[in-house]
């Protein structure tokens, strides 16, 4: 069988579960800004997370909603639109990087980093008095 048109890892799962896997990886990459996960994982969530990021730019009511759609929790989701996404505004794409680092022990997998290539700064929380 052929590979033309054939866009995606399945990574052994079903559709939801596919799903659900980088929706939890792309909320943790939001949350922690750097995370080590599988090769392969990796160059999938890139491709999940930087239409995520573009969305999250512009920043307008059906965006917002979109980016709160594709993250695990509403906090994060307003933390990318909030927080990170005026940090990244000076670039166009290429938001995320992916590093290989180390062989896993247990079974052999390639594994990687992937983060942000801007360095973002932390953003004080005003209270509410």
């Amino acid at each position: 069988m052929h590979r033309h048109s054939y866009r995606g890892r399945k990574f052994g799962r079903e559709r939801d579960q596919r799903r659900a896997l980088l929706k939890g990886l792309a909320t943790s990459l939001v949350e922690h800004g750097k995370i080590e996960t599988t090769l392969p994982k990796a160059k999938e969530l890139v491709r999940y997370i930087e239409k995520v990021i573009t969305k999250a730019k512009k920043g307008d009511l059906h965006n917002r909603r979109q980016v709160i759609a594709a993250l695990s929790t509403q906090a994060m989701a307003f933390k990318l639109v909030d927080e990170i996404a005026p940090q990244l505004k000076g670039r166009t794409s290429g938001h995320v990087r992916v590093e290989r680092t180390r062989v896993r022990v247990g079974d052999g997998a390639q594994l990687a980093t992937i983060g942000f290539v801007d360095e973002l700064k932390s953003v004080p929380k005003e209270e509410v008095a």
